[in-house]
């Protein structure tokens, strides 16, 4: 016990951590069950008889929970300042629930069960906006309260575990949406006009009841998580900051150690004397490089091959386009733990340029080999190239950086300014990918396929250069150190900062 206390608990961080990634793996299910019921619910609304559900609506109601990502992730840093980051954890975790079951039977109260109509519409897009909420919460504040936990030795393989809960969560869901619909079959939906449509008669499980199943089943992993975060320790960067200076010792000293955990304690103090700094206090800089992370990040286009994969796999002709999407979901899973057992070891800016120039090879692969006939393996590979850099780079890295890069006076306020721009970004790639991807310029051609593709590639190099001139490497800092990073707007990029502390952008003090 003595030498427990000394040391440290490994095992009581890694609890807090398990407990803490909870919130990522509902961020992954909730974003993601989209893809298995959005053709089940295409088709239940469109035999709405007094509105017509085309194809804007569809796009916009598979897109409706990004909105509520805009608003949670701008309401985390208010919320994460002002209540704590545990409490508004156990807010999103709330929240993910009421929305698993509202969007399962958004008829519940109001409406007749099983009746489209533009009303039910509306309801179940609030439904799916309230669970957006909780999803920009949690992709807020989760890392930032793991990033705050974490020793700063290995912080970063410990955020990158919430990259790899979102992703196992995406798994997880892919799964679950393949056992839900079993033997059924998804509908295949023939235009009438008006937004109505003629339904294969196979498919009526999966349009009356399916897509319901697939939405209900987060509540289980939702309600644990809720129940959970009620157990775990606050940050102790946040009770430091409302002056439970003894509460946060105590934790700093369960997972520090008692001499570690005075050092940290003190200096968390040094840096939270001033409290109430202004955002630009370091400078616009510091600022602009979180937010761009954020739009690279959705900008190059990941979420778009993550929310529609079973439609674009079943465009290229694939058999059974879910086991292909289920596969895609494992290779993810293997290149999400290539990040999170290297990014202590090689840093953050290495794993990001090569990342960038990975997607950039896949991208233009798709680009070149979609729907040209004999070729449908090579596209598939190139998706798969695509997505797997992604996963080892600017998926779990880039929350890495945000949750570390800021100082402690602003950090809540500027994550949430830069998760926010991420699913503003999110929501323009998600709501742009269908229109962009159909785009012909004369009848037939594929134009819209090498044009989407094409572009999704040049944004991975500009990624690729963005990452190599601006973002400095902050493995092996602590977060404290950030303060000294970018004091008095003394930041250089590929210098480091001039205000008496040498970096470089290799990392560590020179």
């Amino acid at each position: 016990m003595e030498q427990q206390q000394k040391r440290g608990s490994s095992a009581y961080l890694f609890s807090i951590v398990l407990v803490a990634v909870l919130g990522g793996l509902l961020f992954g299910y909730d974003t993601a069950v989209i893809s298995g019921a959005e053709k089940g619910l295409q088709a239940f609304f469109m035999e709405s008889k007094d509105f017509a559900y085309t194809d804007g609506w569809h796009g916009f109601t598979s897109a409706s929970a990004l909105i509520g990502c805009i608003i949670g992730s701008a309401l985390s840093g208010f919320l994460a300042t002002n209540l704590g980051r545990k409490r508004s954890l156990v807010i999103a975790g709330l929240l993910f629930f009421i929305s698993a079951l509202g969007s399962m039977e958004p008829e519940f109260l109001f409406f007749t069960h099983g009746e489209p109509n533009y009303s039910l519409l509306l309801m179940f897009n609030f439904y799916r906006v309230i669970g957006g909420i909780g999803v920009g919460l949690a992709s807020a504040i989760c890392p930032m309260y793991i990033s705050e936990i974490a020793p700063s030795n290995i912080r970063g393989m410990l955020v990158s575990c919430n990259q790899f809960a979102i992703i196992f969560g995406q798994l997880v869901v892919y799964f679950v949406n393949f056992f839900i619909l079993g033997e059924h079959i998804q509908p295949l939906v023939e235009e009438m006009g008006r937004g109505l449509a003629a339904i294969n008669p196979a498919a009526q499980w999966t349009v009356t009841t399916g897509w319901r199943y697939m939405f209900g089943s987060e509540a289980v992993p939702a309600g644990l998580f809720a129940l959970l975060i009620c157990f775990v320790p606050e940050s102790p960067r946040y009770l430091v900051s409302v002056g439970k200076d003894q509460q946060a010792l105590q934790v700093l000293t369960k997972i520090n150690g008692s001499d570690r955990g005075h050092f940290i304690l003190q200096a968390i103090k040094e840096t939270l004397v001033q409290k109430t700094e202004k955002l630009m206090s370091y400078g616009a800089m510091c600022i602009f490089i979180g937010i761009m992370l954020s739009v690279f990040q959705q900008a190059v286009g990941i979420n778009a091959v993550l929310y529609y994969a079973p439609r674009i796999f079943g465009d290229m002709g694939m058999e059974n386009p879910m086991v292909i999407t289920v596969f895609m979901g494992i290779v993810n899973i293997i290149f999400t733990l290539v990040a999170i057992f290297t990014v202590e070891k090689w840093g953050r800016k290495p794993l990001l340029i090569s990342g960038s120039l990975g997607m950039a090879l896949g991208a233009f692969g798709v680009a070149v080999t979609f729907g040209h006939a004999g070729l449908e393996l090579v596209t598939a590979l190139s998706i798969m190239v695509y997505s797997a850099s992604f996963m080892f780079s600017w998926g779990p890295i880039c929350w890495v950086l945000i949750a570390e890069i800021f100082p402690n006076t602003i950090r809540g306020a500027a994550v949430a300014i830069a998760v926010a721009f991420q699913w503003i970004f999110n929501f323009i790639v998600s709501s742009t990918f269908v229109p962009m991807f159909n785009m012909h310029l004369t009848e037939g051609d594929d134009f819209g396929h090498w044009f989407t593709y094409g572009l999704y590639g040049i944004i991975c190099v500009i990624a690729a250069l963005f990452v190599w001139r601006l973002v400095p490497e902050t493995k092996g800092k602590t977060l404290e150190d950030m303060t000294k990073l970018w004091r008095w707007k003394g930041y250089v990029p590929g210098e480091g900062v001039h205000d008496g502390t040498a970096y470089s952008d290799r990392g560590g003090r020179e």
